[in-house]
């Protein structure tokens, strides 16, 4: 509820405005944009995958392109950062559900979506099954499906989401909008000494269809090398969505029926009788390293601080689990787009008088991987955060021509939002929230980990209200890539694109930026978001 306000204030307010009929054009270039995803998109560039061949021509290009902007090296003649990272590759699993006297095999990458982080081999002889509902602890709100049983050496499997996100009202979580707490699944299930949590799929409250989980299966895991190796947990993964039906119905549970009893506090876990898996999972692990490329913009006043730019380079990269005819998935859209975004906002920069602020411009390896590349950033930046007024970070999911919206993810977080809807109404664009709350894009991409430390920022995108075609077309364009190409080797490059979109939400971010590092003024979070509080401690180097 405490969003509930800042969000219809912001609805109003946005529709209200006096916006031009038709969008100006942007400042910044559709061309230029589109010609630099043409050039990140090349199987040339082998899908950008982190640590595969793709990532040397990839860093060599991105460096070239900071070099011929004026941007300035963060150590020596070096645009690099190294990120030393852990890399897990699943090298052999089979799976077999036994559900009573049948034995059901479930297929890597067909039925079931696991991997094991025990260097090794994970092997698991008729494990019992617990379901653990929504398996989502928060003791402020009564919920904690592990009351009185124990999963111990057991299988835990849940519903994905929260167990509010189809409940029709909010139970605590945010309502339809995913939580915090839904991340936490997984560490639950480890502390309680449960030997692996698998999640039952169902694209609404995943917010992407079970292909993209399918088509992802032996893709490597990672996890930032930071000395020390992480506690390992075994089995982790998604379960095809008929198959968590056969499961629950196995112990004579119907799956609406269990969603609707796993929604409420008072729910506690069910040991599934009569079920069990086994598994072996074989895995090795390598410390092997990526990079960021961060590139610097000084300011006029060495003192005043900064602002930051991010998006991340890589994409999925090229693997031979995938079919013969095409093993490239060459993330022309996620995240070429966003990337040439961020070069095309550099390149209005390096064409205008230097603001008083610094400018970071940073290019982030692995976000695919878990948000590493920005996560590592975080730790070790190159200008302090403590001084970062503000971050503006570039992840478009679709490729939309010339737009009347833009969409706002994370509505009621900073006062920010109230600037971010007067630069854009001067473009011509209004602002709306975003419509898909339950995809916890909030938490998705990389500003999230920037603003865990305490750097205030606004993440929005082109919206899907075209000038040409409205809302039912763009939202055509968003349900058609999300089935098909997301994270999949179709999202590849289409001369017909019209890149207007992503030069729309360039030039607010290149705008909106320029405000806050051409101003004294430090940018807060609303006093209600944890993100506060973190600011709060280095309050003194902002005076």
């Amino acid at each position: 509820m405490k969003r509930l306000l800042p969000l219809l204030l912001l609805t109003v307010s946005a529709t209200t405005a006096a916006i031009a009929a038709d969008p100006r054009p942007p400042i910044l270039s559709p061309d230029r944009i589109k010609a630099d995803v043409k050039t990140l998109s090349a199987d040339a560039f082998h899908g950008r995958g982190p640590t595969q061949a793709g990532e040397a021509v990839t860093l060599e290009f991105l460096e070239r392109r900071f070099k011929q902007l004026g941007l300035k090296p963060i150590v020596g003649a070096s645009y690099r950062q190294r990120v030393p990272l852990l890399r897990w590759t699943r090298d052999a699993a089979t799976f077999t559900l036994q559900l009573g006297n049948q034995s059901v095999p479930l297929r890597p990458g067909i039925e079931i979506a696991a991997s094991s982080r025990i260097v090794g081999t994970t092997a698991l002889d008729h494990a019992d099954i617990v379901f653990v509902g929504y398996g989502v602890v928060e003791p402020k709100l009564g919920y904690d499906p592990y009351r009185g049983v124990d999963v111990r050496g057991k299988i835990v499997v849940a519903l994905a989401g929260d167990p509010d996100v189809e409940a029709g009202r909010d139970l605590g979580f945010g309502g339809r909008a995913s939580s915090p707490a839904a991340r936490t699944k997984l560490s639950e299930a480890q502390k309680r000494g449960a030997a692996a949590f698998l999640t039952i799929h169902e694209t609404f409250p995943a917010s992407y269809p079970w292909l993209q989980i399918a088509n992802g299966d032996a893709v490597p895991g990672y996890a930032l090398d930071t000395g020390t190796v992480p506690a390992a947990f075994g089995l982790r993964g998604n379960l095809r969505n008929d198959i968590g039906i056969r499961l629950l119905g196995q112990a004579g549970m119907d799956y609406t029926t269990a969603k609707a009893a796993a929604q409420r506090a008072d729910f506690a876990a069910i040991i599934l009788k009569g079920a069990t898996l086994s598994a072996r999972v074989q895995t090795r692990m390598e410390h092997v390293a990526s990079h960021n490329v961060v590139g610097l913009l000084p300011g006029t006043d060495p003192a005043a601080g900064s602002i930051l730019y991010g998006a991340h380079w890589d994409a999925y990269g090229e693997n031979a689990f995938d079919p013969p005819a095409d093993r490239i998935r060459n993330g022309a859209i996620d995240n070429g787009t966003g990337t040439a975004t961020l070069l095309e906002i550099a390149h209005a920069y390096a064409g205008a008088a230097r603001p008083r602020r610094s400018v970071v411009f940073a290019l982030w390896t692995a976000e695919e991987k878990g948000l590493l590349g920005a996560s590592w950033y975080a730790d070790h930046p190159v200008l302090p955060l403590a001084t970062t007024a503000a971050q503006f970070n570039l992840d478009p999911h679709v490729v939309l021509g010339r737009t009347r919206d833009l969409e706002l993810i994370g509505v009621g977080r900073t006062p920010m939002e109230r600037d971010l809807e007067r630069v854009a109404a001067a473009q011509g664009l209004r602002i709306v929230p975003e419509e898909n709350t339950e995809a916890g894009w909030y938490y998705r991409s990389d500003h999230y980990a920037l603003a865990q430390k305490g750097v205030p920022g606004v993440y929005f995108r082109a919206g899907r209200d075209l000038v040409t075609g409205g809302a039912k077309v763009g939202e055509a364009m968003r349900d058609r890539f999300n089935a098909r190409c997301y994270h999949q080797t179709c999202d590849e490059f289409d001369t017909r694109w019209d890149m207007t979109g992503a030069a729309q939400e360039g030039s607010v971010a290149y705008a909106l930026g320029r405000e806050v590092a051409e101003g004294t003024a430090w940018p807060v979070w609303n006093a209600s978001e944890p993100f506060a509080a973190a600011r709060d401690t280095t309050r003194a180097a902002r005076k």
